[in-house]
């Protein structure tokens, strides 16, 4: 089982702008997410993110180089997983885990339950309190093969946390995994950092969730 020890970044906070959080993240390390359990959805396109926080929120900036890219998805809680898509589910306790889940230009998909088919859908104003900044742009990578390479830099508060009381991150200790997908992409796939063992795609598997420790 994977665990990350997550920094508090002191000169950042919630109104922080967003190219001020993007470029302290890239200074930070790049968590690679390469494990693609599923034989027969082999694709893995370079996804990595870097993760950090300020005691009453969470910043992360995935970095993503696909072949095709979609984003169809715009209102909250629309099936972004069927687009260019990056997501986190993170358990704070026993209750239950969050799954955030967005695609190529932010859209975000927030849910809270215990299991893949008991999740509330966390209101539109809670979504609307996540910042973000999205860029795509073309480009060819060192071994000659085109595709689009896209960031998404995330500031997630508290607040999003709605089912929660929380007040503050330092100190805590939660579960959590990353992944990268894309159902209706030419080439479906399904890529997770902490590593799943089941007979077919499910990123909703809490017992495989990796370790994170806020500090």
């Amino acid at each position: 089982m994977k665990e990350l020890e997550i920094a508090m970044l002191s000169h950042l906070h919630q109104d922080s702008s967003m190219t001020d959080i993007s470029a302290s993240l890239d200074t930070l390390i790049k968590h690679p997410i390469v494990h693609a359990p599923w034989k027969e959805f082999p694709y893995l396109p370079e996804v990595s993110f870097s993760i950090a926080h300020h005691n009453n929120c969470i910043f992360i900036k995935y970095n993503v180089f696909e072949a095709v890219v979609k984003a169809a998805w715009y209102k909250s809680d629309d099936p972004v997983y069927k687009d260019s898509c990056v997501e986190f589910f993170i358990s704070m306790d026993e209750m239950g885990y969050y799954n955030f889940e967005f695609n190529a230009i932010g859209t975000c998909k927030l849910n809270f339950g215990t299991d893949r088919h008991n999740r509330k859908v966390i209101s539109d104003k809670v979504v609307n309190s996540i910042r973000y900044l999205a860029t795509l742009q073309n480009k060819i990578d060192s071994d000659s093969r085109r595709g689009v390479h896209w960031e998404l830099v995330l500031m997630i508060p508290l607040e999003a946390f709605a089912e929660h009381h929380l007040t503050s991150l330092s100190g805590k200790r939660c579960a959590a995994n990353f992944y990268k997908c894309g159902d209706d992409l030419p080439v479906p796939h399904y890529v997770c950092w902490n590593d799943i063992q089941t007979p077919s795609p499910d990123f909703h598997r809490p017992e495989y969730f990796g370790r994170l420790v806020f500090l």
